[in-house]
């Protein structure tokens, strides 16, 4: 029963990880695109995304999925992508 228990665990982590993986270069394309139609924010702002962005695309390259999903999620709520 606990190695029952402890298999799906770890299944579950790992089916949950690549969920993450393969949705944050989903994130940054969109923050990029976004980005390239010039949206109206302040240079501060911009400054914000640009920087959630790449740390987005840093915690993805670290295997870090959940933490970059979450920067790339904040700037997109910045860039009013739904």
């Amino acid at each position: 029963m606990l190695r029952t228990t402890l298999l799906a665990a770890v299944l579950a982590v790992a089916f949950t990880g690549s969920a993450f993986a393969n949705s944050c270069p989903r994130h940054m394309k969109a923050i990029d695109e976004a980005l390239a139609k010039n949206p109206q924010l302040t240079s501060q702002q911009m400054a914000e995304v640009k920087k959630l962005r790449a740390d987005g695309e840093s915690l993805h390259k670290a295997g870090k999925h959940a933490e970059s999903e979450a920067a790339l999620m904040k700037a997109e709520g910045m860039l009013g992508i739904k």
